[in-house]
């Protein structure tokens, strides 16, 4: 580590967990410069993961999907502008546009995340949710006080999670999506299957291999929705959960391709100085040899310590080519999944059984490890997660 290193300044665009846990892992490693961190938001930073999980089942209340208490954010020594907007980046001059403000550091950090994609459709309509911030969990948690018929739109994993939780709401739940079964796409055929079951035990009606045309109003509120083979369907609630946009409008002038989220190097480092992390990041996986774009907290943890690592030792910088990992608990299992198990043509029970309901299977490609499930044993799968170190390492054909 250098010395201008450590005490150079730093500004971190985005109060998130990939954000606090940079100026976390500055500040752990004797960073000892200027730190600033600016977001739009005006809440003190939280985790987006326990939203549509522990606080919209009621589980949790507000200050446990609080990211760190008041302390440990105070112990960073870092200036929050919080309810500050980033509107553009100067490259050159490695300076972020806030407002008339233009504030400037020798490395910036771009986590400004992801928004919610909407519906092109009527969303002025009352009942109509996305959930993505802190205020759309408070309000679609207060809306699940009413039983009205619920209607999740995007059987991906948000998706898949607030059927889960609405249907324990007391809530009638329909869960649509394009894909057959729910997280096919994230779990492969095995593990969506299963995941189909636990939601149809539950109640959720399954609307697979649909999209939704249109939604139906009446004085100013949904009370239902069309679908693209004409079926209509009741609901006096509807929750989109169809992907996300990264959030780089203001970066439109900056002169970085921000095509799909911030485009990086293989040490996540966007142009001279300029860094991203977490869901907005697209960097070159160099084990893959291709680029990856990961929207999940793990990631966001994990890459923040990279960037950290090469932010503040050039001669120590590498690139971050991690094996992807995610969670989600639903129905009160735990699931995991590394590498790509979506993308197997075939897998296999290595411990436990699909019957007992705790199994570990290895997800495979034209015979090459690609992906594990886990379902019910975390520590068992997370052992096998190291029969796809040589793939994610460059060591093996990539998919």
């Amino acid at each position: 580590m250098t010395t201008s290193a450590i005490d150079s300044s730093v500004l971190i665009v985005g109060a998130s967990a990939a954000g606090i846990a940079v100026a976390e892992g500055l500040r752990r490693r004797g960073h000892s410069g200027p730190l600033t961190l600016l977001d739009n938001e005006q809440h003190t930073p939280y985790d987006r993961p326990p939203l549509s999980k522990q606080y919209l089942s009621g589980h949790w209340d507000l200050e446990q999907v609080m990211l760190r208490p008041q302390r440990s954010l105070d112990g960073l020594g870092a200036v929050f502008r919080l309810g500050h907007s980033a509107t553009g980046l100067d490259v050159a001059r490695q300076t972020v546009s806030a407002g008339n403000e233009a504030i400037a550091a020798d490395n910036i950090v771009i986590a400004t995340g992801v928004r919610a994609r909407q519906l092109p459709l009527q969303h002025d309509l009352l009942g109509v949710h996305v959930l993505r911030s802190l205020d759309d969990a408070r309000e679609l948690r207060e809306s699940l006080r009413s039983t009205v018929p619920t209607l999740v739109v995007g059987n991906g994993v948000l998706g898949s999670e607030i059927a889960a939780a609405t249907v324990a709401s007391g809530s009638a739940t329909t869960l649509v999506g394009p894909e057959p079964t729910p997280m096919l796409a994230q779990l492969g055929s095995v593990g969506s299957a299963l995941l189909s079951s636990r939601h149809e035990d539950a109640g959720v009606v399954l609307r697979g291999e649909s999209r939704v045309r249109s939604l139906l109003p009446d004085r100013g509120s949904v009370v239902g929705a069309v679908l693209d083979d004409g079926t209509q369907l009741q609901a006096g609630r509807v929750i989109v959960a169809i992907g996300s946009t990264p959030n780089t409008e203001w970066l439109s002038d900056s002169g970085l391709d921000v095509s799909d989220g911030v485009l990086c190097d293989g040490l996540c480092r966007a142009a001279p100085g300029i860094w991203a992390v977490g869901d907005v990041a697209r960097w070159r996986h160099e084990g893959l040899g291709r680029d990856l774009r990961l929207e999940n907290r793990t990631n966001a943890t994990e890459q923040a310590a990279a960037v950290t690592r090469n932010i503040l030792d050039a001669n120590a910088a590498a690139p971050y080519v991690p094996v992807p990992y995610f969670w989600s608990d639903q129905y009160g299992i735990k699931i995991q999944a590394y590498g790509f198990p979506g993308d197997a043509d075939d897998s296999a029970v290595i411990e436990g059984s699909i019957e007992e309901g705790r199994f570990v299977a290895l997800a495979t490609r034209a015979g090459q490890p690609v992906g594990v499930l886990g379902w019910g044993m975390p520590k068992q799968a997370r052992l096998a997660s190291a029969l796809l170190t040589d793939l994610f390492a460059g060591q093996a054909a990539v998919i």
